[in-house]
């Protein structure tokens, strides 16, 4: 399947968004994907397997996502994914577009400035 470009796949849902800043530390399972983003995320973004399993299919028909085997773990029936260079490329470029968003609600004073670190 040819691949949708970067630009074109933006902006991602802040479910997919997490889903690959999950998998860019590490390969997981789904059921460890939604422990990472509830981990992350404190109940901010309540994220149920339905949804999970869609948005999973969802990176996976656009390329950002790759199943990879799960054989070498306890339980061969889960399913593992990971990150792939394309999900990498469009994860941070969505990372840049949410940073801006952020400046520009600094810039009009929605946020506090950032303080300096020591």
């Amino acid at each position: 399947m040819p691949f949708k470009s970067p630009d074109a796949l933006l902006p991602l849902t802040p479910v997919a968004f997490e889903i690959l800043l999950a998998l860019a530390e590490e390969d997981l399972h789904g059921y460890a994907i939604l422990q990472a983003v509830e981990a992350r995320l404190a109940g901010l973004l309540p994220l149920r397997t339905g949804t999970l399993y869609r948005s999973l299919a969802r990176l996976l028909d656009d390329g950002l996502i790759d199943e990879v085997d799960g054989a070498d773990t306890a339980d061969e029936r889960r399913r593992y994914y990971t990150i792939t260079g394309h999900g990498r490329t469009v994860a941070a470029l969505e990372a840049d577009r949410l940073a801006g968003q952020v400046a520009a609600a600094r810039a009009r004073r929605l946020l506090p400035a950032r303080k300096a670190r020591p």
